[in-house]
């Protein structure tokens, strides 16, 4: 698989490599974004070194950090996991772990990015999310991506001694080739 960074206007997307274990160790050190993102503990040196071994094993994985073009900054990381090709399946994350980027765009270009290096480079069908119900914002985020709700999984996720639902969101190629033609251009 290619090793080019995905190259957007104000960020590009870059294959993570063990030099970025100290940024999603950082970011899983947060309460706030674990409990928004679904994580119930911070990863530990030793389950950084693990997860950078098991990524770096997994062909039906594929994981980039999101870096500020004008600074090269790290401010997030965004993936697609448990890719089924058989199927043409795959499903995508994005977090934004630096909470000053938060509500600038950097996420909506990371997911157009993404949602494009997935559908017109890989030749996936049907991209899908689960989302940690109470997240609002995330909920809206994946939906102006283009994603729809598909199901809920009923008290799917327990923190902080309450249940939540887990909703489950997709997109398929033609949706996303649709919204393609709908976006403004500036």
């Amino acid at each position: 698989m290619e090793r080019k960074p995905l190259v957007g206007e104000r960020i590009l997307l870059r294959r993570f490599s063990k030099r970025d274990l100290p940024h999603i160790q950082r970011w899983s050190a947060d309460a706030e974004l674990r409990k928004l993102i679904g994580e119930v503990a911070p990863m530990s040196e030793a389950e950084g070194e693990r997860f950078y071994k098991e990524l770096r094993a997994d062909k039906d994985r594929v994981w980039f950090v999101i870096v500020l073009k004008r600074n090269g900054r790290v401010i997030g990381e965004a993936g697609l996991l448990r890719m089924f090709r058989p199927w043409r399946n795959t499903d995508m994350t994005i977090i934004i772990g630096e909470k000053d980027a938060w509500g600038k765009g950097y996420g909506t270009e990371a997911g157009h990015l993404l949602l494009d290096y997935a559908f017109n480079r890989l030749g996936f069908h049907r991209i899908s999310i689960g989302v940690v119900g109470f997240n609002k914002r995330a909920l809206r985020f994946w939906e102006s991506l283009g994603f729809e709700k598909e199901g809920v999984e009923r008290d799917e996720y327990f923190y902080d001694n309450k249940y939540s639902d887990g909703i489950m969101m997709s997109i398929l190629e033609n949706e996303f080739r649709k919204n393609i033609e709908n976006r403004p251009t500036c």
